[in-house]
């Protein structure tokens, strides 16, 4: 019996063959996770890469698609979100659904908290991954300014309200004007912590209505921030990560109270779907709900106070 020897060229096709099964594998281990946030509790790290490909890949499928449309390509800072949050909307559709049910399977406040915190760390590595992976298009791409227009006024109209046409024909990528310099301490923390509390109720009615429809709201947010890094890190990119750290500082507690609120908004847009609004398990989770919705309010407060006192002293 004759045994042929492998040549270079089946060599060549069995690595291809281990690398296409590898390649399926792992990309069907990320689908799983994007529809199955029990998944993605034990692994919550990993949705920081999941939030960057999306960013990524949202940004460059509409580039491709619509930045020669002389119309469309105008929005392509809105039509950026848009896309990140269809990508978005399954995962935290599941979400909301299994911490719904947790209400009803797990008793007392405390207990409760240490669970939603799972899949809440998860929400926060996906908005991180948002948050780096526009930053660093921004700065790298040519025409990075005028991909991110939409975010670069409403950056201009945040920072530079008295003199907005100036900042949009530069992009605001010259210096930050302290528009609140003249207010106190305690003014500041009241503007910011109001500012704060009326995305909060957005974020919070959006879930309740449209349930997972909040991740728009905040991936909004997302690439607002992006673009306020981009022009503080001058479109350097070695300045990158300390325009992260320069947001990110008051950041981190701001944008987990909006998740908690969301969270919140979601459960319960869930239990009205699935519950009676009289019965007994509706209840319980609107106490639920509420409690998360004051944990949202005091993590504001601390954001407002990190804000003022804090990142002012570092940067």
């Amino acid at each position: 019996m004759m045994i042929r020897r492998l040549s270079v060229l089946d060599y060549k096709n069995i690595f291809k063959s281990i690398l296409f099964y590898y390649i399926i594998r792992k990309g069907v281990k990320m689908l799983e996770m994007l529809v199955n946030p029990k998944k993605a509790e034990k692994r919550p790290w990993e949705m920081f890469f999941v939030g960057a490909f999306y960013a990524t890949v949202s940004l460059l499928l509409v580039k491709w698609i619509f930045s020669s449309d002389p119309v469309l390509s105008k929005y392509i800072g809105i039509l950026v979100v848009t896309f990140c949050v269809m990508f978005s909307i399954p995962f935290m559709y599941y979400a909301f659904k299994n911490e719904e049910e947790k209400d009803l399977r797990i008793k007392g406040f405390k207990r409760l908290l240490i669970e939603h915190n799972k899949i809440l760390l998860a929400f926060m590595f996906l908005f991180f991954g948002f948050i780096v992976a526009f930053s660093f298009w921004y700065i790298v791409f040519p025409t990075g300014n005028q991909s991110f227009r939409a975010q670069i006024e409403t950056y201009c109209m945040i920072n530079k309200p008295a003199h907005f046409d100036e900042c949009i024909s530069e992009y605001g990528v010259k210096q930050v004007s302290k528009t609140t310099a003249f207010l106190t301490a305690k003014d500041k923390i009241v503007n910011i912590f109001a500012n704060n509390i009326y995305v909060l109720i957005f974020t919070l009615v959006f879930s309740l209505i449209f349930g997972a429809g909040a991740i728009f709201i905040l991936a909004w947010n997302a690439s607002v921030i992006s673009s306020a890094i981009g022009i503080f890190s001058k479109s350097n990119l070695l300045n990158l990560p300390l325009g992260v750290a320069r947001y990110m500082i008051h950041g981190i507690p701001e944008i987990g109270a909006y998740f908690t609120g969301a969270l919140a908004g979601g459960i319960i847009s869930i239990a009205v779907i699935k519950h009676d609004i009289h019965s007994e398990k509706f209840w319980v989770i609107l106490q639920d709900s509420l409690n998360l919705v004051i944990v949202s309010v005091v993590l504001l407060f601390v954001a407002a106070l990190i804000e003022v006192f804090i990142t002012p002293a570092i940067f």
